[in-house]
């Protein structure tokens, strides 16, 4: 078994505001090659915003695919994956990253902060905002990376307001299952969900997956289950899924092609997880993706 743990990321990401800032602001406006994501967590709040592009989010428990744009909160110590597989033509990423503290201790416990302070609270399940809330709020994140000093924390102030008060989102980690956010922990599951993230179209025997961990097989699936509240079954068959759903929006295969591209061997297995997973049969999935495009 392969004892090594050298080449483990850390995953406890250490952030670093710019200088003379208590926030970090970052904006991609290009492609820059293929971004291996990497499974971290960290105390700062996260905001992202892609307006044009195409990927996966794995956040907590929840896996799946977005294709144009998203608007996301991720609440302190939540772990996530990276999320840009690539930005489309003219797409931009801003991602904003803060302490819940950055105003001080107890600057979000005033009675005027309360709306804020729950959206904190919500963003510890990690929060998916919808399409008029983007429309409303997201070139405001965009025009955040060009201000400065007193207007920059002004501007982050009136963009969360704004999210606050939005109706219009999801909770994405919804069952409330909470991870583990050990360092160790997190590096073990790093290294698991890069093995499934890069051969999830194979058959990934228990033996080969534990091996990768150092583990016997009986302790590595107590252990996955600890830690993700899920087998590792299930796991293989949510990236599998969400890959069909990317090739249903973006390829004209036929679902049968794509069944047996995304690594099922059985055309009826892969339509009942299908269903179970997203609430709905393929062709449907694909019917309604068409109407919306329409």
């Amino acid at each position: 078994m392969n004892k090594k743990t050298t080449t483990r990321k850390p995953t406890l990401e250490k952030i670093s505001p710019e200088f003379g800032s208590s926030m970090r602001v970052r904006k991609h406006e290009a492609y820059i090659g293929e971004n291996k994501p990497f499974w971290h967590f960290h105390p700062e709040i996260e905001l992202v915003y892609v307006n044009k592009g195409k990927g996966k989010r794995h956040i907590g428990n929840h896996l799946s695919y977005f294709n144009n744009s998203q608007l996301l909160l991720i609440g302190s110590n939540l772990p996530h994956n990276g999320f840009t597989d690539r930005l489309t033509v003219n797409g931009t990423e801003t991602i904003v990253q803060f302490r819940p503290e950055f105003l001080g201790d107890y600057f979000f416990n005033v009675p005027e902060m309360e709306g804020i302070s729950n959206l904190f609270e919500r963003a510890k399940s990690g929060i998916l905002f919808g399409v008029k809330t983007k429309k409303k709020i997201g070139h405001k994140i965009e025009k955040l990376a060009e201000k400065e000093g007193f207007k920059k924390i002004l501007v982050l102030l009136e963009i969360l307001h704004g999210l606050a008060k939005s109706e219009d989102y999801v909770i994405l980690n919804a069952d409330g299952y909470a991870f583990e956010a050990e360092p160790q922990d997190s590096a073990k599951i790093d290294i698991i969900f890069k093995h499934v993230n890069d051969n999830f179209k194979e058959h990934i025997s228990l033996d080969e997956i534990a091996d990768k961990v150092s583990m016997t097989v009986p302790a590595f699936c107590r252990y996955f289950k600890k830690v993700t509240g899920k087998t590792f079954t299930k796991l293989v068959n949510e990236y599998r899924v969400v890959h069909a759903t990317k090739l249903l929006s973006e390829s004209q295969m036929s679902i049968t092609d794509i069944s047996f591209e995304c690594g099922f061997n059985n055309f009826s297995h892969f339509n009942k997880l299908f269903k179970e997973f997203t609430g709905k049969s393929a062709s449907k999935y694909r019917s309604e993706l068409k109407l919306m495009l329409q």
